[in-house]
C-alpha cells in the first residue's frame, strides 16, 4: 500500500514545501509527526551518522498553521490520522 505510485506522487509534492523552509524531506518529516498534539516523541531510524544529524535538525523546526496547511494538502487523502483506522491499514506482515 505504501509504495502505490499515488502515495509516492503525493509524497513528492512534499518537496518544494522542505525546500521553501531549508529543510530535508526527512527533516519536514519529523517536524511534522512532532507537531501533532497527540505525538509526545518521535521514534526515528538511521543506518548512517548522517541520517542521524538530519533527523536531529528537525527538532527544533515549528511548523505554523500555513505550512501544515499546505502539507495536508500536498498529502490529500493518503493520510490516516484516525487511531482507529491505523491498524486497519497498516500490513500484518513485513514484506519480504
Amino acid at each position: 500500500r505504501f509504495l502505490d505510485d499515488a502515495i509516492l506522487q503525493r509524497v513528492q509534492n512534499l518537496k518544494p514545501i522542505a525546500a521553501d523552509l531549508g529543510l530535508s524531506m526527512a527533516q519536514l518529516a519529523v517536524a511534522w509527526v512532532l507537531a501533532n498534539d497527540n505525538v509526545a516523541c518521535a521514534i526515528v531510524g538511521a543506518s548512517r551518522p548522517e541520517q542521524v544529524a538530519d533527523n536531529a535538525g528537525a527538532s527544533g523546526v515549528r511548523l505554523d498553521a500555513e505550512v501544515l496547511a499546505a502539507i495536508d494538502d500536498a498529502l490529500g487523502d493518503v493520510v490516516i490520522s484516525d487511531p482507529a483506522l491505523t491498524r486497519d491499514s497498516t500490513p500484518s506482515q513485513r514484506p519480504s
